[in-house]
């Protein structure tokens, strides 16, 4: 039985990691700051630390084990403190990162387009630091400081009904309201994946030997412009797209130029994406009709 940890497990993509650790036997312990009420299965154990706290995430260094899962480092600090606190007792360590590593291009972006083994190390504190630099730092020292195998996993933005952040519904409700949304550039290019995509990615990578940066989107990417439209004949009512708009209504997908990953190293590797095309206007239909039923 794999002897698992989660470093951030209560919601969103790491709350189905779990569950899908849990079916397939691990022995998962999730540590978290305890401030999120979540039902979990049973069998999964409980940590309670602070990620910021050198002292506190002392705690989960006191066991060995075979997989690491970290999905809360957002700085160098998070990751030089990780690889103390777990040098020697760790099989492999799986760190979540990001699309935002890289910088925008036209052209769909590989794992080497950000080097993280040359990447200059600034230890500062997440508070210190912009999100893109955060998780540059925090891959520079994972692939330059650690003496156990990890792997990086660049996540596109993650979309399911129950996104936290709400960036899709934004849309979906500023077009049902007949409100304007800001596009800064309605022709760039995106990617996504979804939330039990993105958890089903974490758990075959995890189980793998592949190690280093890893990108993971969906098959397949989209137009700004030709979402909004795909939201608009779901809703059935005219997307109102404008250059300038006021912050609240300024979209949170509306990247000034094109932002978009190439999956093929982990296709090759045996991992089978789920194609964009497939689910995306399943999921703006159901928010659709779940923010129709509310308003009823």
């Amino acid at each position: 039985m794999k002897k698992v940890l989660v470093l951030g497990g209560t919601r969103f993509f790491g709350k189905r990691l779990v569950h899908l650790l849990v079916a397939a036997g691990a022995d998962v312990t999730v540590a978290t700051r305890g401030m999120t009420d979540v039902e979990l299965p049973p069998q999964v154990k409980r940590l309670t630390l602070d990620r910021d706290n050198p002292a506190s995430l002392a705690a989960a260094g006191e066991q060995e084990w075979d997989i690491v899962y970290d999905n809360i480092c957002y700085s160098s600090q998070n990751a030089l403190e990780a690889c103390d606190v777990f040098r020697g007792k760790v099989g492999k360590y799986v760190l979540t990162s990001t699309l935002s590593v890289y910088d925008f291009s036209e052209e769909g972006l590989k794992e080497e387009a950000f080097d993280p083994y040359t990447y200059d190390i600034q230890p500062a504190t997440r508070d210190k630091v912009t999100y893109q630099e955060g998780k540059r730092q925090a891959e520079a020292v994972f692939f330059q400081q650690t003496d156990f195998p990890v792997v990086a996993v660049r996540f596109p933005i993650v979309l399911a009904e129950d996104d936290y952040t709400k960036r899709l519904h934004f849309h979906v409700e500023h077009i049902q309201e007949e409100r304007p949304i800001g596009i800064a550039n309605p022709q760039a290019i995106m990617c996504f994946i979804h939330a039990q995509e993105a958890a089903e990615f974490l758990q075959w990578v995890g189980a793998t030997t592949l190690t280093g940066p890893v990108n993971a989107c969906s098959h397949g990417s989209i137009r700004q412009q030709t979402l909004m439209e795909d939201i608009a004949d779901v809703v059935g009512k005219p997307a109102q797209l404008v250059a300038e708009k006021d912050a609240a209504d300024f979209s949170p997908f509306a990247f000034p130029a094109s932002f978009y990953m190439d999956n093929e190293k982990a296709a090759a590797a045996g991992f089978s994406f789920w194609k964009l095309e497939a689910w995306l206007p399943k999921l703006i239909q159901t928010i659709s009709t779940t923010k129709s039923e509310h308003k009823v």
